[in-house]
């Protein structure tokens, strides 16, 4: 039992010392840097209608201060952040800052940025030379590059538990079949958190449909369900990559408590707006001080809006804990369009 220990002790510390791994902590913020100040005041627009556009495009909170060219974009979601800074670089070079243009072009961000998410999943499993991964498996690889797990980056911490998965399994001298599938199993571990729809599954059981769904090995799947203890260890790379998990979580730094707690209510909150019949979208802005309601303008009349804003805060009182106050804004608007031919 003691020579047991001794060993495995050596196992692991070999396979972290063969594993380099960045320890940058996912931040609620990005800076994005204007190449003067001019630039502010078009981007505001007459009595601030650029920005209102753009905050309601994205659902991100733009801050702008006297901080010499920059403008800070606030937002818990990496990927709304990463669609308002791309826009935001199109829209300075274009020099066409108005309400229109900038639904056109949060638009056209998004197309592209699914297009992108792909490229990051093949540049991923290329790296990690994993192949013949099903192409829905591929974009939710691609797709972790913009989640995050209590502050940790969820394709880095992937990555990082891949590598340790396959260094821990060839360390144990279990031939190479099951290295690769237990790098396989390492990648793929966390692709529970990556679907936007709630569900009643933990992200470990989710995990493991999804990647079952998909047409992965069985040992694949054990290996998925049960690293948080949800399901039996029936395959020997189940404890490896539960382990491996474990470390790249564990490392100092990697992680912090407070951030996922945080993330978690500002989920709730929209997801609780959501909820209601009418509703297009819902954003949580000001560090979920304010949440903001998008209805559909032909489903709810003004006098529902004022009504349902009641509602949605009275639900929040009665059903959330949360530090101070939450304002409830509900947002209708009507168009009318016609052409002149």
């Amino acid at each position: 039992k003691v020579n047991a220990t001794k060993e495995a002790k050596k196992i692991i510390i070999q396979t972290i010392q063969r594993t380099g791994a960045e320890q940058t902590i996912e931040n609620a913020i990005t800076v994005f840097n204007l190449e003067s100040d001019e630039i502010k005041g078009q981007i505001i627009g007459r009595e601030g209608r650029n920005i209102r556009a753009l905050e309601a495009a994205t659902g991100v909170d733009l801050i702008i201060d006297d901080t010499p060219e920059a403008i800070v974009l606030s937002c818990f979601d990496p990927l709304r952040r990463e669609i308002a800074r791309l826009s935001l670089q199109r829209l300075v070079q274009d020099g066409r800052i108005h309400p229109a243009r900038i639904e056109e072009v949060v638009e056209k961000t998004k197309k592209q940025l699914e297009e992108q998410i792909m490229e990051i999943g093949e540049r991923t499993i290329i790296e990690l030379g994993v192949h013949g991964l099903h192409k829905d498996l591929v974009r939710m690889v691609g797709k972790m590059r913009f989640r995050s797990s209590y502050g940790q980056n969820l394709l880095m911490h992937s990555k990082e538990t891949a590598n340790l998965c396959g260094i821990m399994a060839a360390e144990l001298g279990l031939g190479q079949k099951v290295v690769k599938l237990a790098k396989r199993a390492g990648l793929l571990h966390d692709i529970g958190k990556v679907p936007d729809e709630e569900t009643e599954l933990s992200h470990a059981l989710l995990g493991a449909k999804l990647a079952e769904k998909a047409g992965e090995h069985a040992a694949i799947v054990n290996a998925i369900g049960a690293h948080h203890d949800e399901m039996e260890m029936t395959y020997i790379i189940s404890p490896i990559v539960q382990a491996c998990d474990a470390i790249s979580g564990a490392r100092p730094g990697a992680r912090r408590e407070m951030m996922q707690s945080y993330l978690q209510r500002i989920k709730d909150l929209e997801n609780l707006a959501m909820s209601y019949n009418g509703v297009e979208k819902a954003y949580a802005i000001q560090a979920g001080r304010e949440l903001r309601v998008m209805v559909e303008a032909e489903k709810i009349s003004d006098a529902d809006s004022d009504r349902l804003s009641f509602e949605i805060a009275d639900k929040i009182q009665k059903e959330m804990q949360y530090p101070g106050q939450i304002k409830v804004t509900v947002i209708r608007e009507l168009r009318a369009v016609n052409i002149a031919r």
